[in-house]
């Protein structure tokens, strides 16, 4: 049993949640409203949220980009950024991970795992879910979708999305919400 499947983990607060246990993802709230050309990446204050978080949970940030459980074989890594303009679907491309370990990603990088890891209905059916507590910049998303079977798949579903992601923003929790920074 993970660390996150314990009862004192399954409430991490709105900013941080468990988004995917079957890829090991923790998804991290960044911001309302979405430019497609915003950056997608973890901010300072979204990292200082996640070490904060994780450290009641006795995590302790070992360097930049990973936090290490005190007790258990388990890390949650925080992919580096590579270059601006980098596709948030590129971004577990280059880090590490072992099967136990968790990504710490944006729900833009998130949903982008969900499409390349899942059958349309069901990636469809997680985004839907994230997108609940955690809007997704679905312009950038949608800039960075490739000529490939799945991608072209997923792209009748953004329409969707976008009503989905517009209603949320109109209810609570989302309503009341701000950046973390």
């Amino acid at each position: 049993m993970s660390i996150f499947d314990q009862p004192e983990a399954q409430d991490l607060g709105p900013y941080l949640r468990v988004a995917d246990r079957k890829l090991n993802i923790l998804s991290v709230f960044d911001d309302l409203k979405y430019d497609r050309s915003d950056a997608d990446l973890l901010s300072p204050a979204m990292r200082q949220h996640v070490v904060k978080v994780l450290s009641k949970l006795d995590f302790k940030q070992t360097s930049g980009t990973v936090l290490k459980h005190k007790t258990a074989d388990l890390h949650c890594i925080m992919p580096k950024f590579h270059a601006l303009g980098a596709s948030p679907f590129d971004i577990t491309r280059y880090a590490d991970k072992r099967p136990q370990d968790f990504y710490i990603l944006t729900p833009t990088q998130t949903a982008c795992q969900f499409i390349d890891n899942y059958a349309l209905e069901e990636a469809v059916e997680l985004i839907k879910t994230l997108i609940e507590r955690q809007p997704i910049n679905l312009f950038r998303l949608m800039d960075f979708l490739e000529r490939k079977p799945s991608h072209e798949a997923f792209r009748a579903a953004i329409g969707h999305l976008k009503y989905v992601q517009r209603v949320a923003l109109q209810q609570e929790p989302l309503r009341s919400m701000r950046a973390l920074g």
